[in-house]
């Protein structure tokens, strides 16, 4: 596994308890909705950490007999795990939370409260900009998935704490409101990461610009009179790529292997790309 990956994500781990821990303090400490919501998104957090730790780890392990094409479709099917749980959480906190706005119940908000969101939002941003550093570096779409949930808790929180503020201030029903809201952003978040990495399992295309890009290293190889029939799919995280090119028929056959492998060489060079197979047809 690689170490960078691994600690991004024992980090993530750490730092997603710890704010559980506080925000579930501080929720039950205020009788505030709105933080025991965002202390519920936390926990979705920890879960998605600890599945992502393993994704990232069993997606790292190197090709073997049972899979000869690696093991990357380990990160998009956590990723589908997290989207689920997600959304099943969402949905369990928009019934508590639309039930609560019928219902009286006291609010005991403090300066604590306050201070925790606090420490939430500025977290979670430095979360963010680490998270997505490393999944640069590593290549990682479920690190990527991290920074962006990251980010989103961070409106997440300043959510939560307009609410808190509110009831400080003598409007708890914004509270409630705020709660709502986080249980609807739970949910969409649940819903853009499940799409996202049912594409990757559904072996979706490339970004166009992706495939011009491979289309265009291969027409620049030595020797390649044109190409056709470029397909591309992803393969968990990473994609393969079928190409056929069209050389001289009077080459021989070790100059035509020779200019089929500077194309492979090629297109696997682009980021991302992890396999490509390349069909000589003469002419």
């Amino acid at each position: 596994m690689n170490n960078k990956g691994r600690n991004a994500t024992i980090i993530m781990i750490a730092c997603n308890a710890f704010l559980f821990a506080i925000k579930i303090t501080a929720g039950l400490m205020s009788n505030s909705l709105a933080v025991i919501s965002d202390a519920v998104n936390s926990v979705t957090d920890v879960i998605s950490s600890v599945i992502i730790f393993f994704a990232v780890k069993t997606s790292s392990k190197q090709a073997d007999e049972g899979h000869p094409f690696g093991h990357h479709r380990a990160e998009p099917i956590a990723g589908l795990i997290v989207a689920i749980f997600a959304g099943i959480l969402g949905f369990e906190m928009l019934h508590t939370s639309t039930f609560n706005m019928v219902k009286a119940h006291e609010h005991k908000i403090g300066s604590y409260t306050i201070v925790v969101l606090v420490i939430s939002i500025g977290m979670k941003f430095v979360m963010s900009q680490y998270f997505k550093k490393i999944s640069h570096d590593i290549n990682s779409p479920a690190l990527m998935a991290s920074s962006i949930d990251s980010r989103n808790d961070v409106y997440v929180s300043l959510a939560a704490m307009v609410g808190v503020i509110c009831g400080f201030f003598g409007y708890p029903q914004m509270d409630d409101i705020s709660a709502i809201l986080i249980s609807f952003w739970i949910i969409y978040a649940g819903y853009k990461i499940g799409v996202q990495n049912i594409d990757y399992l559904m072996g979706k295309q490339p970004e166009p610009n992706i495939m011009e890009e491979i289309k265009r290293k291969s027409e620049a190889v030595s020797g390649v009179i044109e190409i056709h029939d470029v397909r591309a799919h992803y393969v968990g995280h990473y994609i393969h790529v079928e190409i056929h090119i069209s050389l001289d028929q009077h080459l021989t056959l070790t100059q035509a292997h020779d200019i089929g492998k500077n194309v492979q060489r090629a297109v696997e060079s682009i980021e991302g790309i992890h396999k490509a197979f390349v069909h000589i047809d003469p002419i």
